[in-house]
């Protein structure tokens, strides 16, 4: 029991590649209803950190959410789509469970930055596909997600570090990490690129989305959320975008209590966002 609010730590919702998969949740402690749920996807390049990293929705218990974070396969262990399989297993179990704990299963979100971002904008693209559901954490319950807030995530792989105005790929893979990524080398497969980006799914019934990101993010450049954002607008969809101004990408350092980002701006739109999609609308 913590001040606030209750956590349940470890709490198994799956298996991959032998190994259990777990999350953390945070439980707001005496809210006046059942309380909608935020699902957070650790950043770190598909490749680093892991449940333990949760700070931005954490104050959003104090607003009467409830928060989950949750671990995923790393490239080191599987390659894509192995993390998004995971991702959708989590969806489902705590859907499942949601009377066990007493939030809304109807209303779910999805958060994520970098890494993160990008498979919080899969959830929110491809629920019902089967090639990415996977079959652990509860198979046969819904993995769809009813928002989702994206923090500078990649959104077509085959652009990155091109600009707005170039349409060529320009793939540079000396130290082997996308073909980590994708479990073959990228260049020679570029149908792979495009299945693993979500602009590849953008349509009119996706789920609400808040794209926010830096205009001097040198790792993901901005341009990723811009056409992100251009796709789903141009589908109909509902989306908005944020751009920070001066923002750069976030790193991740366990020692500071600092949060980046969260200006009271950047709060007010993300409050804003969660309320008009998990509490005033029903979908």
């Amino acid at each position: 029991m913590h001040s606030g609010y209750t956590l349940h730590s470890d709490i198994v919702f799956g298996r991959g590649g032998g190994c259990e998969l777990t999350l953390d949740l945070y439980l707001p402690n005496r809210p006046i209803r059942r309380v909608p749920l935020i699902i957070y996807i650790h950043g770190g390049g598909w490749s680093g950190l892991d449940k333990g990293w949760c700070p931005y929705p954490m104050r959003l218990l104090e607003q009467e959410y409830a928060v989950a974070s949750i671990n995923y396969r790393l490239i080191q262990q599987a390659p894509f789509p192995a993390c998004l399989h995971d991702c959708k297993a989590a969806v489902r179990w705590l859907r499942a469970h949601a009377d066990e704990y007493h939030y809304d299963g109807g209303h779910i979100a999805t958060w994520g930055d970098s890494a993160g971002g990008h498979l919080a904008a899969m959830l929110g693209l491809t629920a019902g596909i089967s090639e990415f559901e996977g079959d652990s954490g509860t198979p046969g319950v819904s993995s769809a997600v009813q928002a989702v807030c994206d923090w500078y995530g990649v959104s077509d792989f085959t652009r990155l570090g091109v600009g707005l105005s170039s349409s060529e790929p320009t793939w540079q893979d000396e130290s082997g990490f996308w073909t980590r990524f994708l479990g073959c080398p990228p260049a020679q497969h570029m149908d792979k690129l495009r299945a693993a980006s979500p602009i590849t799914y953008a349509h009119k019934d996706a789920a609400p989305m808040l794209i926010m990101h830096g205009d001097k993010d040198t790792t993901v450049l901005l341009n990723q959320s811009v056409l992100l954002y251009e796709a789903l607008w141009q589908a109909g969809a509902d989306v908005e975008l944020y751009v920070v101004r001066g923002g750069d990408h976030l790193s991740y350092d366990r020692r500071t209590t600092d949060i980046p980002w969260q200006t009271p701006e950047v709060n007010c739109l993300v409050d804003a966002f969660f309320y008009r999609t998990l509490k005033c609308c029903e979908r």
